[in-house]
């Protein structure tokens, strides 16, 4: 079994302790959604609005048996008949707020 991390950042598993499990190092390669921002109008009082309109994705490498890669929540939900697409879940953060982890990887 191979795990491809296709996020900008290591991806660190941790126990309900807090204590670090396994370490997804970033590939270097990612995976990305065409994107675009278009106009939506504005408010009453003239503030423009505008929407992001995402596309195709960027970066996918095939499916293989076997393999899988991590990536972004927002990529996931873009290719739901992928099986092989994962996203840290179960997130961990301290107590300033920060992400320091996950406790799992979710399909």
């Amino acid at each position: 079994m191979i795990i491809v991390n296709m996020t900008p950042h290591s991806i660190q598993v941790v126990d309900e302790q807090g204590q670090l499990v396994k370490t997804y190092p970033a590939s270097g390669q990612q995976i990305r959604l065409k994107m675009e921002t278009v106009s939506a109008g504005s408010l009453p009082d003239r503030t423009p609005l505008s929407k992001t309109v995402y596309g195709e994705p960027e970066g996918l490498p095939n499916a293989f048996e076997g393999t899988y890669y991590i990536v972004s929540q927002l990529v996931k939900n873009a290719l739901p008949e992928r099986e092989d697409l994962l996203v840290p879940a179960e997130i961990v953060r301290n107590p300033e707020g920060m992400i320091i982890g996950c406790r799992s990887l979710g399909l």
